[in-house]
């Protein structure tokens, strides 16, 4: 009847609580609360040497990290497996070619490059993850701001690398194409978004698919024991692109709001 325990219909998300720029030491950072799942992230932009196979791009790397207060699961070694699951998903999602500018990483191909390492920390997990890491990490990514450089020759041709001092000399990522994840979990014979940890353990079989801002589908991956027929994936496939332009939207507008009010904006949360 589209009516699910907390009220919603089958394709509405919780509220979302978005807040950049709340970790200082970072080149960029992100906070996201989807109902209880508290996610923090940090971007660092170190310079590094491009990989052989991509001579002329920069690239990512994903650090997860379950906090031992997030879930009782997470106590010990707990949480080891779902972050390298997260982190695995993550590289899947950024491993398409127009996702993140790379090329716009390299200072000089085969020698330096910037390298960003994206921090993930899950503070609370209330249902939902891979969503909320999504958006932060998206988040996070435009308000990340990598330093200007220049490469000086001298005489004998061997190259020095100088850092602009002005913070405001920098580099900003396009995230216009950085997908968001859309989990849609099949509970009996219809699909919800945004699934509470609760609904969570009512369903059987979850399909998780990046969308970018324009709802083209960048990847899909099944997750839970359960089976999904090819008439349902289908209908979650649509339902995904639909709920993922929207939800890019909501993001934007948020994102664009707080960097118009530039430092006169409060800071809210405990790192504030």
């Amino acid at each position: 009847e589209d009516l699910r325990v907390d009220g919603r219909g089958c394709e509405d998300y919780r509220c979302v609580e978005v807040e950049t720029d709340v970790v200082s030491n970072t080149s960029g950072s992100a906070r996201v609360k989807l109902g209880h799942t508290d996610i923090l992230i940090g971007v660092k932009a170190e310079m590094g040497t491009p990989k052989l196979e991509k001579p002329d791009e920069g690239y990512l790397e994903f650090f997860v990290d379950c906090s031992a207060n997030a879930t009782p699961e997470f106590e010990g070694r707990g949480g080891e497996e779902l972050g390298t699951e997260i982190a695995n998903i993550l590289y899947r999602v950024f491993s398409s070619e127009s996702s993140v500018d790379l090329k716009s990483l390299c200072i000089n191909p085969r020698e330096h490059c910037w390298v960003l390492y994206v921090d993930v920390l899950l503070l609370e997990c209330g249902g939902n993850l891979f969503d909320a890491i999504s958006i932060a990490v998206k988040a996070a990514l435009f308000n990340t701001r990598i330093p200007k450089v220049r490469v000086l020759e001298d005489e004998e041709g061997s190259k020095e690398i100088e850092l602009s001092d002005d913070p405001y000399d920098c580099i900003r990522l396009n995230v216009d194409d950085v997908p968001c994840i859309v989990t849609l979990s099949k509970i009996g014979y219809r699909h919800v978004v945004d699934a509470t940890l609760q609904e969570e353990a009512c369903s059987l079989a979850s399909l998780l698919i990046s969308v970018t801002s324009k709802g083209a589908l960048t990847s899909m991956k099944k997750v839970g024991k359960g089976s999904l027929d090819p008439e349902s994936i289908f209908e979650m496939m649509e339902t995904g692109k639909r709920v993922g332009k929207s939800l890019h939207i909501a993001l934007q507008k948020i994102l664009d709001e707080e960097e118009s009010l530039g430092t006169s904006r409060q800071k809210v949360g405990f790192l504030g």
